[in-house]
């Protein structure tokens, strides 16, 4: 995606100020970042509303309505934007080491990182602001609430990793986890405003379709990889998941890594796996010969 408010994003997060793995460190967080967009007016929003939970789940014009009541917002005007933060070579590296507990790198990144991520959001909104386009970025809201999924348990009212994929940015794994050009192991954010870009192409037609198991390959690597038991053939169980991050990576961070410091730091599924660092490659289908 090659836009103003793209080239914007690239040049802030390429400033080290913005983008230190932890304070004090010249190390980044992040490698460079990608960037998609979509329509307001995308069936795809719709569509994750009702599959989601249609009593709670934002369509693109919902949160910008929030922040601007006091304008008449259209779908057709709104555009989405979201970007992907990939894990540097080293992190992944050290969490590739990881069986049962996090690495340092990565629970710095899951705290200073997202800190870095919060920063860029409201980068993003002021710089389409100081140009006049009504921006906001629907997880800083205070409406944004996390909620139960009829279907899916644990879920919020806007999804950044379900606007990425709408954006171009990447398709589901077993493991709930997005697979990206740029692999699993990253971190998304998103922001919805009253202008019109070019969508960004989606490159696949299912929301599995870059994970190896939709291919028919009987890959096993993130279901090895979680320690926690929360990932089978059948995909994420979620409780199993934040039981084992609440009860035993959360305090190993708080105790070992970061005193004092609550991260929900985990995410061995995305690293050590086929889909780490790239979309996998898909196996070829071979020709039969004639008989």
């Amino acid at each position: 995606m090659d836009t103003a408010i793209a080239r914007d994003i690239m040049a802030w997060m390429a400033d080290p100020a913005n983008n230190a793995l932890a304070p004090g460190l010249d190390e980044p967080a992040f490698d460079t970042p990608l960037v998609g967009c979509a329509s307001g007016t995308d069936p795809l929003f719709a569509w994750l509303r009702d599959d989601i939970g249609s009593d709670f789940y934002w369509t693109p014009t919902e949160p910008l309505q929030l922040a601007f009541p006091e304008r008449t917002i259209r779908p057709e005007d709104v555009t989405v934007i979201a970007w992907v933060l990939p894990q540097t070579a080293r992190t992944r590296e050290a969490h590739r080491r990881c069986r049962e507990l996090p690495s340092l790198p990565w629970s710095q990144v899951r705290h200073y990182g997202e800190m870095i991520n919060e920063k860029l959001r409201r980068f993003v909104v002021a710089r389409l602001s100081s140009q006049g386009i009504a921006a906001v970025a629907p997880i800083l809201l205070p409406q944004w609430t996390q909620a139960t999924s009829p279907r899916y348990g644990f879920a919020s009212r806007w999804s950044e990793r379900h606007a990425a994929h709408a954006c171009g940015l990447g398709t589901f794994g077993l493991s709930d986890g997005l697979i990206t050009p740029a692999g699993k192991a990253v971190r998304v954010g998103s922001v919805v405003a009253e202008m019109v870009l070019p969508p960004t192409s989606r490159p696949y037609a299912r929301h599995d379709a870059w994970c190896l198991r939709a291919a028919g390959v009987p890959c096993r690597a993130c279901i090895k990889r979680c320690p926690a038991g929360a990932i089978s053939a059948a995909g994420h169980d979620k409780q199993l998941c934040f039981n084992y991050i609440r009860n035993v990576t959360a305090p190993y961070v708080a105790r070992e890594q970061m005193p004092g410091i609550p991260v929900n730091s985990c995410g061995l599924c995305q690293t050590g796996t086929p889909c780490e660092h790239g979309i996998p490659k898909q196996p070829r289908v071979r020709a039969q010969s004639p008989r």
